[in-house]
């Protein structure tokens, strides 16, 4: 039987548009299938996002207190797929990051949706390149994600990264493009791929997960790695 020690911990980080409430309610199904191996911690961004133009290009069609992890124009909006020389209130939403591994880890795995699994990626790599002191963890899964095309961050998408991935997206997804999402599942070396029919949303089907969170959960907690 599992005990309430025998728990995964993940950070949650949201995608653009939205807020850690938001992304633990589109996450609800998921706490609710794993509730007895892994425990979710909602992380939320430090930069609110400008009122709604238009909803083309936005995860989360409302006005309300939505935040972003960064923008790469001056007035402070975010497209993924339009190249820039700017990333607006990166280091601020990176020190919020690193305050909750300090404060709230560890973490055994993050997931993150849109602009947080970009930031997620970005993540992974800083581990890999030690570039950070607090941020550590196993794994990572990444729904709707893609590598930044800010040119700061650049420099973290210059070599594989290894580190147990499962990157999930949909081939109908209007915001991101299918080749951005898995041009980032190719950084990764140890990675698995589920490409479902749907557009750009967190998908709540038990079996994309799965196999990889249960791999995940028995490679931790098996009796043999628990042998003092």
């Amino acid at each position: 039987m599992t005990t309430t020690n025998e728990k995964l911990r993940v950070l949650a980080i949201h995608g653009y548009r939205q807020t850690d409430a938001i992304f633990s309610a589109k996450l609800g199904s998921l706490r609710k299938y794993f509730k007895q191996k892994i425990n979710f911690v909602f992380v939320q961004a430090p930069h609110k996002v400008p009122p709604l133009e238009s909803s083309d290009n936005d995860e989360e069609p409302s006005d309300i207190d939505v935040r972003g992890w960064w923008f790469n124009t001056e007035n402070h909006l975010f497209k993924a797929t339009e190249p820039s020389n700017l990333s607006v209130g990166f280091e601020e939403s990176l020190a919020v990051i690193e305050n909750v591994f300090k404060n709230d880890g560890p973490f055994d795995g993050v997931i993150g949706f849109s602009q947080g699994a970009s930031f997620l990626s970005i993540l992974c790599a800083m581990q890999q390149m030690k570039q950070s002191e607090s941020i550590k963890f196993d794994f990572a899964i990444l729904i709707s994600g893609f590598k930044s095309l800010c040119q700061p961050h650049a420099k973290f998408y210059n070599e594989k990264i290894n580190i147990p991935t499962l990157h999930i997206y949909g081939n109908s997804d209007r915001i991101i493009p299918e080749e951005m999402m898995k041009d980032l599942a190719d950084l990764f070396i140890d990675s698995k791929i589920i490409v479902h029919d749907g557009g750009h949303y967190v998908p709540s089907k038990k079996l994309y997960y799965d196999e990889f969170f249960n791999e995940i959960y028995n490679t931790k907690f098996s009796p043999i790695n628990n042998q003092t």
